[in-house]
């Protein structure tokens, strides 16, 4: 389960599912989606930000037509536009905003000034060029990675986290643990590939430096420590990762043993991301073999978040958690 923190509106989407496996650059420019005091660097890439930019244009737009008491069917009729079309960007279902578009919505609904100078600049950032649109393909492509915004969100959020109960977290996994994980499922060779190069790239957000790194609570089972993924050597290069990530400042690693019997969330993954700016509500991800569903509704991340706080409250503290994998790593058989 992954847990990020973004606003949420039940008129605005539907739970949607995704691939597993674990995207002319614009400077960042977007108003108020970092926290004031937060220092973003002129040479941060325009994706920071850029997903949930889109997420944010589609909900104040939803705001903009409910204020003028009209439906979508309503507004796409008087637009003269096909049934549905404003329905997908309310939805969140555009891949990039077009910007005449948003104009022509602004005008529709007599947005203030203010408000159009902030919806053009949402839609100008969103318009980013992703890396992990390289990974998406169209719904027929066998070597699609994702399917759904899962790392967009991921890479915007400012705090990650994350329980897998059975293996080890995408960011925090090995490239030998990535290829012997991947070999073991039932996606082609030219699929796994790509899939590795993904992961490997999302975990690069934990090294930013411009302040945008995320802050990542990551729970692990001892399960996961002892499956024999990859070589003895793998898997001890593994541990002694976890072991190293573990001290990282922006980064909190709790571990759930056997000797502590059974707790909360030993059925399910959950990913949680929670975003720089109030506006922007959590949001969950749930992950399986085959797919990462979304869960967007307010009530549901907050049980998710409920759950994932009881996990982490019943493991080992980040100290003992470092002395545990440090103390693995040299007696692993």
């Amino acid at each position: 389960m992954v847990i990020m923190d973004v606003p949420s509106n039940q008129d605005m989407f539907t739970e949607s599912e995704i691939c597993d496996a674990q995207i002319s650059p614009l400077i960042y420019s977007t108003p108020g989606c970092v926290k004031e005091g937060t220092q973003v660097a002129d040479s941060v890439r325009g994706e920071y930000g850029a997903t949930v930019a889109k997420w944010r244009l589609a909900r104040r737009l939803i705001a903009m037509r409910q204020r003028t008491g009209l439906s979508t069917p309503q507004v796409d009729a008087k637009l003269h536009w096909e049934r549905g079309r404003l329905q997908r960007i309310q939805s969140n279902r555009w891949s990039l905003p077009d910007i005449s578009t948003v104009r022509d919505l602004l005008r529709f609904y007599n947005a203030s000034d203010k408000e159009q100078e902030e919806a053009i600049d949402l839609a100008l950032h969103a318009r980013a060029r992703l890396w992990w649109r390289e990974y998406v393909g169209d719904s027929k492509d066998k070597n699609r990675v994702f399917e759904n915004e899962f790392p967009g969100f991921e890479n915007d959020a400012a705090r990650i986290s994350v329980y897998l109960p059975l293996v080890i977290p995408g960011l925090l996994q090995t490239p030998a643990y990535i290829e012997a994980l991947l070999a073991a499922g039932v996606k082609p060779p030219a699929w796994q590939k790509r899939a590795m190069e993904a992961r490997l790239r999302r975990q690069q957000i934990l090294e930013r430096t411009n302040g945008t790194a995320p802050r990542l609570t990551a729970v692990i089972t001892e399960a996961s420590l002892m499956y024999h993924v990859g070589s003895q050597a793998d898997r001890r290069n593994q541990i002694a990762h976890l072991a190293a990530m573990s001290r990282r400042p922006n980064v909190e690693l709790r571990l759930l043993r056997f000797a502590d019997g059974p707790h909360p969330g030993m059925c399910g993954p959950i990913n949680i991301f929670d975003f720089p700016d109030d506006e922007d509500p959590r949001i969950v991800f749930l992950e399986t073999d085959t797919a990462i569903q979304e869960v967007t509704r307010a009530d549901d991340a907050r049980d998710y978040m409920t759950t994932f706080t009881r996990v982490r409250d019943a493991a080992l503290n980040p100290a003992r958690t470092t002395t545990c994998l440090e103390e693995l790593a040299e007696t692993l058989e």
